[in-house]
């Protein structure tokens, strides 16, 4: 990873996700970084297309990356496929889940079932 490019994911850590304590690289929103003489193209997705800050964490990774030295142009793109999934976090977001409490390793075994991961206890009400 060159000295350009290491400085661009550190000043994207510094996004994080306002739902979570977790930077979006490491929750697996980047996609691709593409530097080409100081140009940045960056495509990143969101956990679901609805997601209340659309429109607020591109416009951060833009502001953070724009700050990088070296960097004369960026720009970001939302993107959707692959849709994101549990199986983008990276070593430290993950880890991160499960300091939570959050079963990312259930969460990983649904995703060949098509389903969330996501399980609710239901209790008959008599």
């Amino acid at each position: 990873m060159s000295d350009l490019n290491e400085a661009i994911v550190k000043a994207i850590k510094k996004v994080k996700d306002p739902e979570l304590p977790i930077n979006i690289y490491d929750l697996g929103l980047i996609r691709k970084i593409d530097i080409q003489e100081g140009i940045v193209h960056i495509d990143m997705t969101l956990t679901t297309p609805n997601c209340p800050v659309a429109d607020l964490m591109p416009s951060q990774v833009f502001d953070e990356v724009s700050k990088v030295k070296g960097v004369s142009s960026v720009r970001v793109e939302l993107v959707w496929d692959p849709a994101w999934s549990v199986a983008d976090l990276t070593k430290r977001g993950k880890a991160a889940l499960e300091l939570m409490d959050i079963d990312i390793n259930h969460m990983l075994s649904k995703i060949h079932d098509n389903t969330t991961g996501l399980t609710v206890d239901k209790k008959q009400v008599d």
